[in-house]
């Protein structure tokens, strides 16, 4: 049975920051709250498809810091679902500073089962140039706390914030592996009309990170935790409109995901001396070894690389195997 996700978007509700690279409207292309009876309605609609195992997802927001009735009046609505195994939990998405035990005690009652946090960096100056109102501290205490209580954790982080360097992105990388989340997400930072990076890029006090330079972190970042035994469920924001219309700057590609995947396919190619080579490689590989129009095939042949590529169902998917 395949997962899916029904997603619910509560943008920006009760958030105590407006940090530095916030424009949520934009980010998940809503600005309406959702009622109760939307939640009910999106999950009688996802119901409809078979064939699906499906997790409720409220994101877009800082669900645990909105109006505590409100918080529950949408819980109370999708909790049926999952009581009766329509469902198979709920997930949320949150701040550090907004978990404790009395709101850690209020999901597990309600059947979430996955919390992510926002934790975007863990070191202290990022954090403060980035107005994120909370301390790399905070992002050690709720993860705990969250682990204790049984929920699964999440945590994303952020490349290329207003201070940051590839050095803080690698150490950080290795705190958030300390806490032994399930998931990471990684989202390099795109400057956003009307935000404070943006007025930061303006006054060019701020450089952010070309797409180049966010995949080639990426590189390394998705190793350290894929080694560790981490998913990395997302690289890159979702594929939007309105991004596009408000980004000034930075690293968004709608395949950013798949740019990392196929530099690191390239890079394992490299550790070998120019020469002539056989690269097998999983069929549903192929387009990621080649690169965005064949742009890995014209570097290797630049290099002085000549290779064949030979399709296998026997090498895992995403590997490659050089002879």
């Amino acid at each position: 049975m395949k997962k899916g996700n029904i997603s619910i978007f509560v943008p920006h509700l009760g958030c105590p920051q407006q940090c530095s690279f916030c424009n949520q409207k934009t980010i998940t292309g809503k600005e309406k709250q959702p009622s109760p009876d939307e939640v009910v309605s999106a999950i009688e609609t996802a119901l409809k498809r078979k064939g699906y195992e499906y997790e409720l997802a409220f994101f877009g927001g800082s669900f645990t810091a909105i109006d505590r009735d409100y918080m529950k009046s949408l819980l109370e609505a999708a909790y049926p679902y999952v009581e009766n195994g329509s469902i198979k939990g709920i997930r949320i998405s949150t701040r550090p500073d907004c978990i404790d035990n009395e709101i850690l005690g209020i999901l597990k009652e309600y059947g979430v089962s996955s919390i992510e946090l926002g934790a975007q960096s863990m070191d202290d100056e990022v954090l403060l140039a980035n107005l994120r109102g909370h301390t790399s501290k905070d992002v050690e205490n709720a993860s705990r706390l969250i682990r204790e209580y049984g929920f699964e954790l999440g945590l994303q982080m952020m490349t290329g914030l207003y201070k940051d360097s590839d050095e803080k992105a690698l150490e950080s990388a290795r705190k958030l592996i300390a806490l032994k989340p399930k998931t990471v997400r990684i989202y390099p930072t795109v400057v956003l009309k009307g935000t404070y990076l943006a007025e930061l890029y303006e006054k060019e006090e701020y450089k952010p990170q070309t797409v180049d330079d966010a995949a080639n972190l990426c590189t390394k970042l998705l190793p350290l935790f894929e080694n560790a035994g981490i998913k990395v469920i997302r690289l890159g924001l979702h594929a939007s409109g309105d991004i596009k219309k408000n980004m000034v700057a930075g690293a968004y590609h709608e395949s950013f995901g798949e740019i990392v995947e196929s530099r690191i396919m390239l890079n394992k190619i490299l550790e070998y001396p120019p020469g002539s080579y056989e690269i097998y490689v999983n069929p549903r590989s192929v387009s990621k070894l080649k690169g965005n129009q064949k742009r890995n095939i014209y570097f290797l042949i630049e290099e002085g690389y000549n290779i064949k590529i030979v399709q296998c169902d026997k090498i895992k998917v995403d590997e490659i195997k050089v002879r």
